[in-house]
């Protein structure tokens, strides 16, 4: 049997190499601070702390898991998967939003959730909740689930009164941005006190809406 002889420090891949641990799982210890950061010059690390690291191994992979993290895609998919359920898109950042699922990184723009929370996420019913409060519509949904013209809605984002909580790439033109709305922000329009539902709904198509009198968002003055 071979012996790999001891280092008198160790490189950002010999030491999750010679430890046994996957990058991913080397880079979460040092974010749980159960690896500390390099202690000599050239970004390595001591023996010392290699060794106290290897007496640790065990307690160190228990506590850093073994998913790895992921994009919403990804999360949604493992969630749906877990508990044999509908998982919504715009789930994941739901369960962010409501701090079950942290953000850790992104790749290429798009945000990456931590995999050990995801790992330890054991609660249904907030992902159920996640799901129904968080699921994501385009403008055409979005109006019906409202009640209302596509065109009232137009007013509504117009007016500051909805927001749009994602984008996506059209499916038939990678160009064209989709706006996608919350299902929750559509709850909590539903209830203001702003808006005559009753008079909104029963205006004839072609007839001008009551929404056209919302005084438009002023648009923040970049640097303000």
């Amino acid at each position: 049997m071979t012996t790999t002889a001891p280092l008198t420090s160790y490189g950002p891949l010999q030491f999750p190499d010679r430890a046994d641990l996957t990058l991913r799982q080397f880079a979460r210890a040092q974010r749980l601070e159960l690896i500390p950061g390099p202690d000599v010059a050239g970004s390595r690390w001591s023996a010392a702390v290699f060794d106290d690291a290897l007496d640790r191994i065990d307690a160190i992979r228990q506590a850093v898991g073994a998913m790895p993290d992921l994009g919403a895609v990804r999360a949604e998919e493992h969630l749906a998967e877990r508990f044999s359920m509908t998982v919504h898109s715009g789930t994941a950042a739901e369960l962010a939003r409501r701090g079950h699922l942290p953000v850790v990184g992104d790749h290429k723009g798009h945000p990456l959730y931590c995999g050990l929370a995801l790992e330890n996420l054991t609660d249904r019913r907030k992902v159920e909740r996640a799901s129904a409060s968080g699921q994501l519509h385009m403008r055409d949904a979005a109006a019906k689930i409202l009640g209302i013209r596509e065109s009232d809605l137009d007013h509504l984002v117009r007016a500051g009164v909805l927001t749009h909580a994602a984008t996506a790439r059209s499916s038939w033109n990678k160009h064209d941005v989709v706006l996608l709305y919350r299902q929750a922000d559509l709850d909590r329009v539903t209830r203001s006190r702003r808006i005559d539902w009753t008079a909104v709904r029963s205006t004839p198509k072609g007839r001008r809406s009551p929404l056209a009198a919302l005084p438009t968002q002023k648009r923040q003055t970049a640097g303000r």
